[in-house]
């Protein structure tokens, strides 16, 4: 039956917005590699993936986090494309985006061409905090609770995005860059397991 199957497809789609958050852990497997010294706060996370090494600094785990922003943004494109009936087509269409974006950050290495991997890591910041802020609109009927998690994090993820990219290299631009993506993690997992036990918003 097309319900069926429908189901089971959405059920792979939230597996994949649930299993996202774990990304923070590579991350911070990656970091404790680094020699020279890294920082959460003040570098930012492209440096780890980084493949050049020098003695002032070196990411030996590159390959893991260059991987890493490959796998979850096709776990994003993939879990999105699967809950299009419940996301709707333009946060869908965001979301895939955003997850474009993050495989196209881990083929371009910020040190292998600055421009190109700007060019592929922008999207990403634009996309997530608007999927966001439509998401949490979309489903403000039937999941009010869920809708207010989600816009607050639109806000604060587009407010950090703005400050990441407008103040450029500080001591907290690793800190604003974070505060764009981790919480974007989190709030579509939390979305993606509300869904299981709430009924489907019409489309649009």
């Amino acid at each position: 039956m097309p319900g069926a199957s429908n189901a089971h497809l959405e059920r792979w789609g939230a597996l994949a917005l649930l299993v996202r958050p774990a990304y923070v852990a590579t991350e911070v497997v990656v970091a404790a590699a680094t020699t020279g010294g890294y920082d959460f706060a003040r570098d930012t996370v492209s440096r780890l993936g980084e493949v050049g090494c020098s003695a002032a600094y070196c990411s030996p785990r590159h390959e893991l986090m260059n991987g890493s922003f490959v796998v979850f943004g096709v776990l994003l494109a993939a879990g999105a494309t699967l809950l299009h009936r419940r996301l709707g087509p333009l946060v869908t269409a965001l979301l895939v985006v955003s997850g474009l974006s993050s495989v196209a950050t881990g083929l371009a290495p910020q040190d292998q061409g600055a421009t190109l991997h700007l060019l592929a890591a922008t999207p990403l910041f634009v996309a997530q905090p608007l999927a966001l802020l439509l998401l949490g609109a979309r489903v403000r009927q039937a999941q009010p609770r869920t809708a207010r998690a989600l816009t607050t994090t639109g806000v604060v993820t587009a407010a950090a995005a703005v400050a990441f990219i407008a103040l450029g290299d500080t001591g907290v631009t690793g800190a604003l860059e974070r505060l764009a993506l981790w919480p974007v993690l989190v709030a579509l997992a939390w979305w993606a397991w509300q869904t299981r036990r709430e009924p489907r918003v019409s489309s649009g």
